[in-house]
């Protein structure tokens, strides 16, 4: 939908992983039709990660898809 998601923007390195923050409010005062997940970009194995680790597993398995 037109809109760069967190995970495009974060890997593009345009902002810093704590904007996730930020993208969570603006979903939570949404109608958006997407889970969080989608909204934020993410895949399965990355939203598994994220809720049953941590925000922090979530980065670095991020980072590591960086380069």
């Amino acid at each position: 939908m037109g809109e760069t998601t967190f995970k495009e923007r974060y890997l593009a390195g345009e902002i810093e992983f704590a904007e996730i923050d930020r993208y969570i409010s603006r979903w939570n005062n949404s109608n958006d039709p997407r889970t969080l997940a989608q909204y934020l970009g993410l895949n399965g194995e990355e939203e598994d990660v994220w809720i049953d680790v941590s925000d922090e597993a979530l980065k670095e398995l991020l980072d590591s898809r960086k380069e």
